[in-house]
């Protein structure tokens, strides 16, 4: 473990802090992005398939990062991360180890995508059930249900996991969801799997592509057919890789809300607007000007100063992204008329909606949709992160609130962005880190606020 990796930890480890918020008006501004975090993730745990040393480029300084380092060095894997270059090195030689503690595990539901690859290496996984935002079910059953059809044998005790294959075996595997960690995992299981595996109904987000981009790299077989087939030819070994992240389009979609939230103009020469399109769709149909540049690649935003409300419902990619609902809704919270949004993918990811309409928010909640009321004005509050997507939800809803915000739960914010509050500072936004507890202070909520209504 070398420094960087210390200092890393150090900051991300802090179990007090909040973040404060202040009105902010036309944030300006060219803006860089990081990697994805939902490809970063991923692509660490498919390196278990080789053997050597790989380097990652643009990988985000995370807290879901820091806790997937912390995973790969227990299983014996040597890690150098040069934080502020955002590079990545990963040496597999040394793994031996196919047991995950506990404690490492809670940590993200992501730690689970280290069962494929251990089970290809090792014939042996043993993990815990993994933990994370609070979401709702997100049933690993996908998983488990796909390695059992390729000759995983898996003893569950006490929400431990004991799986182990004398041999895999290559299968036609039909997702009845196209979740993403099941596509991911099952399909670096098959990699060193003899013989054709078929995944049916795969997830292919962007994330799930810059991953079959990096086996391909390692010397996968690996073809995509439609509808949403993926075949791999398995093959006897994998190589260490060199390999850059694809930039966050979820960091594109947060810095884009922010801009839109406080009518200002911002430039983000790496967003992937091939991967963005619905999402730009309903930030046009808001009003706002939306600009693309050459390849797709590039956006920049222009804020409307009288935004229409619009409505969508989330799914899978190239659906509206879910991961982009909360801060949207956000934004839909002083947009003109009635905005009605459907979260069709976690039934959990609206618990936002509280904390919204302790700002002023008026929002009612039926099942698994909201229907989003403008207002004229937010107010700021004291309120709290329930999950990393709310985290920023409320730091857009916090920079259109009159007053100041302070936002607990902070942790969620250090998983999810690597310094977006320091990118947001840096085009004009008044947000800070501070340390500590949060002071005895009113923040001047109004009285009137709604509660939550359900059908």
């Amino acid at each position: 473990m070398v420094r960087c990796i210390d200092y890393l930890y150090e900051r991300n480890s802090m179990n007090t802090g909040y973040l404060e918020v202040k009105h902010t008006t036309s944030l300006q501004g060219t803006v860089d992005l990081i990697g994805a975090k939902n490809a970063v993730l991923v692509i660490m745990a498919s390196l278990l398939l080789t053997t050597g040393k790989s380097k990652l480029y643009n990988v985000p300084a995370s807290a879901d990062v820091e806790h997937m380092i912390k995973l790969l060095q227990h299983l014996g894997a040597d890690i150098h991360f040069w934080v502020q270059d955002h590079i990545l090195e990963v040496d597999t030689t040394s793994v031996n180890k196919w047991r995950v503690h506990a404690d490492i595990m809670k940590k993200m539901r992501a730690s689970i995508l280290v069962m494929g690859p251990l089970l290809a290496r090792f014939g042996r996984a043993e993990v815990a059930v993994p933990g994370g935002c609070v979401l709702g079910e997100r049933p690993i059953d996908y998983h488990l249900s796909n390695f059992v059809k390729m000759g995983v044998v898996i003893d569950e005790q006490a929400e431990f996991l004991h799986a182990r294959a004398d041999q895999l075996h290559a299968k036609k595997l039909v997702l009845e969801y196209p979740s993403v960690g099941a596509t991911e995992n099952c399909m670096m299981a098959a990699c060193l799997t003899r013989g054709t595996t078929r995944i049916v109904n795969a997830a292919l987000e962007p994330e799930v592509l810059d991953l079959i981009t990096v086996l391909k790299k390692m010397g996968a077989h690996i073809v995509i057919e439609a509808p949403a087939t993926i075949l791999i030819e398995g093959v006897e070994t994998l190589c260490p890789i060199e390999h850059s992240i694809i930039p966050d389009r979820l960091e594109a979609g947060a810095l884009l809300i922010a801009a839109a939230a406080t009518g200002g103009s911002i430039y983000l020469p790496q967003a992937p607007a091939y991967v963005m399109e619905v999402f730009l769709l309903k930030l046009e149909q808001m009003g706002h000007s939306i600009e693309i540049g050459a390849g797709d690649t590039g956006v920049r935003l222009k804020a409307c100063h009288a935004p229409r409300a619009v409505s969508f419902k989330t799914g899978p990619y190239p659906s509206f992204p879910t991961d982009l609902q909360a801060p949207m809704m956000a934004l839909q919270c002083t947009a003109s008329g009635t905005s009605i949004i459907q979260e069709t993918v976690f039934e959990n990811r609206l618990l936002h909606v509280r904390e919204l309409q302790k700002m002023g928010a008026q929002i009612r909640v039926e099942h698994n949709t909201a229907v989003i009321t403008g207002v004229d004005q937010l107010y700021g509050a004291q309120v709290i992160a329930t999950d990393i997507r709310a985290s920023c939800a409320l730091v857009v809803a916090g920079l259109m609130a009159q007053g100041m915000t302070v936002i607990t739960g902070l942790h969620h914010w250090r998983r999810g962005y690597d310094m977006l509050e320091q990118k947001l500072a840096h085009i004009g936004a008044s947000i800070a880190i501070r340390e500590g507890e949060v002071p005895a202070t009113v923040y001047g909520a109004p009285n009137n606020v709604a509660p939550v209504i359900r059908a």
